[in-house]
């Protein structure tokens, strides 16, 4: 077997793995997952995810879903919640813990703290006879037959089940909430995914030139207008009113057909009805009105009243495309 077939083999193999495992909690969920879910959705608190090692790492993965998803959560980490940080559970908090075996020497400790404290306790462990399984109010079974590492230790599959059932979770959570796009985007204004969520085309066309010309506008002075503001297009106005738009696509028309322009005018080259999109229209939309009609610019309205242009090249830079 070439090096290239055995890498990818032990690819496929890993990958079976652990898809196999995620598969198999379908049918180790059961009402204890229910039950936990109403619960956090009930709580006045914040959910608190602990664990230590590689459970630790997921533990911060689950808080950041959870976050993003309408449901206030903070890490802890189990070893320092012993030495100092248990603090960090308040009253109404509710507390998950993640340990394969659940039998950890930080989690063992943690666990009669929290008991203390009267929080309600969630285990998420792959051994239903361990400690935390037993003293958890609620238990969400991970159990896996086998990690992908072929030696049985490096966590892999057993961490790939505990962020499968932290997804699941999470996702409960966020349609029982009724959690929305608009929310998500509050949750998320930086970079494109946000911008995708709440950029609009007011935004934008409020950065841009706003290019115009009379209908009588000689063709001279309208490719000034649309080379002077760098949008590659101008409205026509005829008493204050768009009537029509002349591209630069409009203008290589005109110069293949006239020989000489000098008596042209806007009204005699321009496109009538142009293509436009209200200044409310998330850009994401706006997006996929230019690319359903093949252009690269849209008129933006304010109502009746023509606020700008927004082009192709504004949603490429601002990240949308």
């Amino acid at each position: 077997m070439s090096d290239i077939q055995s890498i990818l083999s032990i690819a496929k193999r890993t990958l079976e793995i652990e898809s196999k495992a995620i598969s198999n909690l379908i049918e180790l969920l059961d009402d204890q997952f229910a039950h936990a879910v109403q619960f956090i959705l009930e709580s006045q608190g914040r959910v608190v995810v602990s664990g230590v090692g590689k459970s630790a790492i997921v533990a911060s993965k689950i808080v950041a879903t959870l976050n993003s998803t309408g449901t206030p959560a903070i890490f802890m980490h189990a070893a320092d919640a012993i030495h100092g940080d248990l603090g960090t559970i308040q009253e109404n908090d509710v507390v998950i813990c993640l340990s394969k075996s659940g039998n950890t020497p930080e989690i063992k400790a943690l666990l009669p703290l929290i008991k203390i404290g009267k929080n309600k306790l969630i285990g998420i462990t792959g051994n239903m006879d361990s400690v935390l399984a037993k003293q958890a109010d609620f238990v969400l079974n991970t159990f896996v037959e086998k990690e992908a590492c072929p030696n049985n230790l490096a966590p892999t599959t057993s961490t790939s089940a505990q962020m499968a059932m932290g997804d699941a979770l999470a996702i409960c959570l966020l349609e029982l909430k009724g959690f929305s796009s608009a929310d998500f985007a509050k949750y998320h204004p930086g970079g494109a995914l946000g911008k995708k969520l709440y950029l609009r085309v007011a935004d934008i066309v409020v950065n841009n030139e706003k290019p115009q010309v009379d209908i009588n506008t000689s063709v001279k002075e309208v490719i000034v207008e649309i080379s002077s503001k760098m949008l590659g297009v101008t409205a026509v106005m005829e008493n204050n009113e768009v009537v029509g738009i002349v591209t630069d696509g409009d203008i290589r028309r005109m110069l293949s057909k006239y020989d000489n322009i000098s008596g042209l005018t806007a009204k005699d080259i321009m496109t009538s009805n142009p293509k436009s999109v209200d200044v409310e229209t998330l850009a994401i939309n706006a997006l996929k009105l230019l690319q359903e009609k093949s252009i690269s610019q849209l008129l933006a309205f304010d109502g009746d009243t023509y606020a700008g242009v927004v082009h192709i090249h504004n949603l490429i830079n601002e990240g949308i495309l």
